[in-house]
């Protein structure tokens, strides 16, 4: 068939020709962004999956419905090892221009981005051992920063007043802000206090502002650790593989809509083969339709396109990610790998390495660290990548 007309989008955060399965959080956010519009209390929102299954999709679909309000919207990725102030501030720059002109007092922006600019600027790092301390950034702000508000250097004291006042911007507009942050597990300790801080203030204050988190399924007790009230302070959401009905509607309505179906041994067999996350459905679909001669797409269809397709997972999803990890991290991730695809106890995988759990702690932690594991409870740590555990069983020793 036309690979022109191929539908299919395995991407990273790309979103799909068809997002199916994500009803219910969309409309859990729909009655989030409802009830602040009316000046309810309501809690700021988590969602928490494995890679693969959409997380960064779904950011982006909540993104459109805030858009869509007239909100303001303000998207980072949090890094390992980066402060979120800079970041912070680039997002809610971009939130407050995009309710300005609605503003009818163009001095209460100024005064805004004044206490934007102090705050962007009130965080420090070394620039050398021999270098005086320099400042992070130099935002294009055309307002003298302003004095005594958000810039005391301390980021939960000045994320908490920055907050208060953009919400009290949106305030102003009728709307609301929101703050998009992926990758949350990544921020540092530090930061992930200051920013639940914040969040809290607003929930009490009732302010119009917004977080939107998404991350790897520890995030949930990353926050705990930091603020115990966390557990309260957020709307939680896992999402997981589509079921069936989800994961074949995903197939199907781009595909009609290009006049092309699959029969139903070939919808069986892509179940099989993409086990419903929604990047393995959309990558085995768009491989398929590449080699499937005409419509109706059968399951032989399936039968030869499969090896291409894994094949491409194996180098661009699963390989781009081992290929990161040290010689000690790999040893440690096929001792996993070996002992099944469920979380694992690390003193089982220490077992399997003829090892003491605690000669093996800088391994898992690096794998912690670049997003490859995650520890799923104390004592036990897991892949963050479906699949990822077969996949090494097959790779030779």
């Amino acid at each position: 068939m036309d690979p022109v007309r191929n539908p299919y989008a395995p991407g990273a955060g790309q979103r799909p020709p068809e997002l199916a399965g994500r009803d219910r959080e969309l409309q859990q956010f729909e009655v989030v962004l409802e009830r602040v519009a009316r000046g309810r209390p309501e809690r700021s929102m988590i969602v928490t999956g494995l890679r693969g299954v959409g997380k960064t999709v779904l950011l982006n679909a909540f993104r459109s419905m805030a858009i869509q309000r007239l909100w303001g919207t303000g998207k980072i990725e949090a890094r390992p090892d980066q402060s979120i102030r800079r970041p912070v501030a680039s997002a809610l720059h971009m939130a407050v221009r995009e309710l300005a002109p609605r503003h009818r007092a163009p001095d209460r922006i100024e005064e805004f981005l004044g206490v934007l600019k102090a705050f962007a600027q009130a965080g420090e790092e070394p620039a050398g051992k021999t270098k005086a301390r320099v400042h992070r950034w130099q935002p294009g702000i055309d307002v003298p920063a302003a004095r005594g508000r958000a810039d005391s250097g301390d980021l939960e004291i000045d994320l908490t007043e920055l907050f208060v006042d953009a919400a009290s911007v949106a305030t102003d507009v009728g709307v609301g802000i929101s703050l998009f942050v992926d990758e949350m597990q990544d921020i540092p300790a530090d930061d992930v206090s200051a920013l639940c801080a914040a969040c809290h203030e607003l929930s009490q204050n009732g302010g119009p502002l917004i977080v939107v988190g998404a991350g790897l399924p520890h995030l949930p007790a990353v926050l705990s650790a930091s603020k115990s009230y966390s557990e309260r302070l957020f709307r939680y959401a896992r999402i997981d593989r589509l079921d069936r009905e989800s994961a074949d509607v995903a197939l199907l309505a781009p595909a009609e809509r290009e006049d092309v179906t699959f029969t139903e041994e070939a919808l069986d067999a892509l179940y099989g083969a993409a086990d419903g996350y929604p990047y393995f459905v959309q990558a085995y679909a768009k491989v398929v339709w590449d080699v499937a001669p005409d419509s109706p797409i059968t399951a032989d269809d399936i039968k030869v396109a499969a090896p291409e397709a894994e094949s491409e997972l194996a180098v661009g999803f699963f390989g781009s990610r081992y290929d990161r990890a040290t010689p000690a991290e790999r040893d440690y991730m096929r001792a996993m790998a070996t002992l099944g695809d469920e979380p694992v106890p690390t003193s089982a995988v220490a077992d399997e390495l003829g090892r003491k759990p605690s000669s093996l702690s800088p391994a898992r932690d690096g794998l912690i660290k670049k997003g490859l594991i995650y520890s799923a409870e104390r004592g036990l740590v897991a892949f963050t990548v479906p699949h990822f555990g077969k996949f090494l069983r097959a790779q030779p020793a």
